[in-house]
């Protein structure tokens, strides 16, 4: 699988902390304690325990240390470290290994275990806020990460519609393909003008799966365990649920209101196939821009839209054609 490359200035390198608190694994608890007097650290949260090849082996917090008496041995007190990342991790994955094991601060080792320093907390929070921004403005559609995106409000009017432009043309095309299919459809129209009313809801209602399926795809995919067939048919059977819960209302308000069993039956059955499609493109449009090495939060917003939306009115019609029609 290609990775995606990691920026410069986004690695667990760009914010390691490298001035913390360590002690060889023989060291008594009063040593380690005597050692911290006087020192000047970049972060002071833990006590990192060393092997005489400076390999990272075990932490202590500093209040077990504090509290521990002072004879005993550093190497007693010591936990192994639930996680630890390499220089070059992507900065959000290091955020991310702190979020699964509830660490305060991240190791970073080289690969043969030697201990270089920590991404402090403070790091760590800019970075998921920074993380957070950068998901925004891709489902936003704007596709530049500089100071203007960041402060899209205050941007000058020109520089807002450079940022946000792209991807709408692509929006553009995409409708003009979307009129292009309806077009195909004209005599079915003009012979059953009603079957024109529930266009709106069908691609409505497709976009809102879908739109559910990639916010969770977006961030979810980096930190699924599973492969991603399993994954797809859990999302298969979520839309294939919510999309006939849906379908079972809109066969009851159809029948309801026009009394014509077989278009509430087209429609329903067009929500329930839309919604299963709708949540197959939400999860392996980021999939395979996470595949290409790009992040996959680009696979969110117009682009999965402008599919989504043709796909939905492909599938309607093509079910009233053939429920509706002799």
């Amino acid at each position: 699988m290609a990775s995606r490359a990691v920026p410069a200035g986004e690695t667990a390198r760009d914010h390691l902390a490298a001035r913390v608190p360590t002690a060889q694994a023989g060291a008594s608890v009063s040593d380690a304690r005597r050692a911290l007097l006087g020192a000047t650290f970049d972060v002071v949260d833990a006590l990192h325990v060393l092997d005489d090849a400076g390999r990272l082996v075990g932490r202590v917090t500093l209040p077990a240390l504090l509290a521990a008496d002072g004879a005993a041995r550093v190497a007693d007190l010591a936990t192994a470290p639930p996680a630890a990342v390499r220089p070059g991790t992507d900065q959000e994955a290091v955020a991310q290994v702190a979020l699964d094991h509830d660490l305060p601060s991240v190791p970073v080792v080289e690969a043969d275990g030697r201990f270089l320093g920590v991404v402090p907390a403070e790091a760590l929070l800019r970075v998921l806020r920074r993380e957070h921004d950068e998901d925004v403005r891709r489902l936003a559609g704007i596709r530049r990460d500089d100071r203007f995106a960041v402060r899209a409000l205050e941007a000058p009017a020109w520089r807002r519609a450079r940022n946000r432009l792209p991807w709408l043309l692509v929006g553009l095309a995409g409708s003009a393909l979307a009129t292009f299919v309806v077009t195909r459809f004209e005599a079915l129209l003009a012979a059953h003008v009603a079957f024109s009313f529930f266009v709106p809801a069908i691609v409505y209602l497709a976009d809102a799966i879908g739109t559910q399926t990639e916010a969770i795809a977006v961030r979810g995919l980096s930190r699924a365990h599973q492969p991603l067939p399993r994954l797809l048919l859990g999302e298969l059977r979520t839309g294939s649920i919510v999309g006939t819960v849906l379908g079972a209302l809109a066969f009851a308000a159809v029948l309801l209101v026009w009394r014509d069993v077989r278009l509430a039956v087209a429609v329903s059955s067009a929500l329930v196939i839309a919604g299963t499609v709708a949540t197959t493109v939400g999860l392996l449009l980021p999939w395979w821009l996470s595949r290409a090495g790009r992040d996959p939060a680009f696979g969110s917003g117009p682009l999965a839209t402008i599919v989504q939306d043709v796909l939905s009115i492909l599938v309607y019609f093509a079910v009233v054609s053939a429920v509706c029609t002799p």
